[in-house]
């Protein structure tokens, strides 16, 4: 029989909880404060937590923790490097192409759109934006600036702090990187050795399943961003768009938000078409691009690289984005996912332990008869009878 607790007792138990909400609060506080130089080390700690089970994989195998680190670091540079090497001149072409139709998007603004909605709102929107100062402006800055790249390193060159840190991340990274990939293991034991022994198997047993949850979500998604934006990209180069392969991009990218890649690839490649060909042919065209990836992502891609690992919702993933970037910027967006995976691991634990509990049974012992048992069954006839 359980025996109620002194006053003291539960005054100690109020302050070790007051305690552990201040630790909390204290360390969201200094995440906050340090989320400008916290970028690399988290991307790095990423790679790190991904690419762990192949260097243990390797292990098995009869490799060496120092031959796998080294293989594993090697693929994961060339990848990068390779991306870099393909995509970024790909996507400054594409800029610049869009930065040279501005006049296109300019005219069909004004001739087109506003138009159309001056006569149906009956509201003069000319009046209110100067169409002509913002497109000249935007044209004026980014052909002073010759393009993406030069604008780019004309924006960090007038600011020598701003250089050094962009630098040192990229250096960091990587190195960064290669440690948290040979120190993995070390670091989780020791993370586990400050855990309390009788919270160690819970803690444990959470840990793993967010791990394990998380891990297959973010390669099986990484992989869809990839091919959807491939076939994005090349659909609509082949409908004839000159924007297509950067609305692809773009696309498949803010396809880690749910709805939100499909409608906003879709609306650009609309305009784009209406910019660019002025007829509903092409816009067809986009409309069929994106209608066959979203059948391709939603009966092949996505439950076949990602199913239902993460178990959130699209509006918790996309509350859990925007609210990450609203609080700690580009760190926050980066750890919105595993935070809120974390977080719905934790909440499954706590109904789970919550649907155990004498608040939730009661008292007295609830017995749940299964009718479908022959001999209940037969016990049901009797009584009738």
């Amino acid at each position: 029989m359980e025996t109620a607790d002194t006053p003291l007792e539960e005054i100690a138990r109020f302050l070790r909880r007051l305690q552990a909400s201040a630790a909390v609060l204290f360390g969201l506080w200094l995440l906050w404060l340090l989320a400008p130089v916290l970028t690399p080390f988290v991307l790095a700690a990423m790679l790190g937590w991904l690419g762990d089970p192949l260097v243990d994989r390797l292990e098995t195998s009869g490799f060496s923790r120092s031959s796998s680190v080294a293989l594993v670091f090697s693929a994961m540079t060339l990848i990068l490097l390779a991306m870099l090497v393909v995509l970024v001149p790909l996507i400054q072409r594409q800029i610049i192409t869009l930065i040279e139709s501005l006049p296109s998007y300019r005219e069909w603004l004004l001739q087109t759109v506003l138009p159309w909605i001056e006569s149906r709102t009956q509201v003069r929107v000319s009046q209110w934006l100067d169409i002509d100062y913002l497109a000249n402006l935007i044209r004026s800055n980014w052909q002073r600036a010759g393009g993406f790249a030069a604008t780019l390193l004309g924006y960090v060159s007038r600011s020598g702090f701003a250089m050094l840190a962009l630098l040192t991340n990229l250096v960091l990274v990587p190195v960064l990187a290669f440690f948290f990939l040979r120190d993995w293991d070390a670091m989780v034991e020791r993370a586990a050795a400050l855990i309390p022994r009788r919270h160690l198997p819970t803690v444990t047993r959470l840990a793993l399943a967010s791990g394990d949850m998380l891990r297959a979500f973010l390669r099986g998604q990484f992989l869809v961003m990839v091919i959807l934006g491939v076939m994005y990209g090349l659909g609509l180069w082949m409908v004839g768009l000159d924007l297509g392969i950067l609305i692809g991009f773009i696309a498949g990218l803010l396809t880690f938000v749910p709805y939100l890649g499909p409608a906003g690839g879709i609306a650009m490649g609309v305009i784009a078409a209406l910019v660019q060909f002025g007829d509903w042919q092409h816009v067809a065209g986009v409309l069929a691009v994106f209608g066959i990836g979203q059948v391709i992502e939603s009966y092949w891609l996505t439950p076949k690289m990602v199913g239902d690992r993460i178990g959130l919702h699209p509006v918790a993933v996309i509350f859990a984005v925007l609210a990450g970037g609203q609080l700690f910027g580009f760190v926050g967006m980066l750890i919105a996912l595993p935070v809120a995976a974390v977080a719905n691991v934790l909440l499954h634990f706590v109904q789970e332990r919550y649907t155990h509990s004498r608040l939730y049974v009661g008292d007295e012992p609830q017995i749940v008869l299964d009718t479908s048992t022959p001999l209940v069954a037969a016990s049901e006839r009797g009584s009738a009878q």
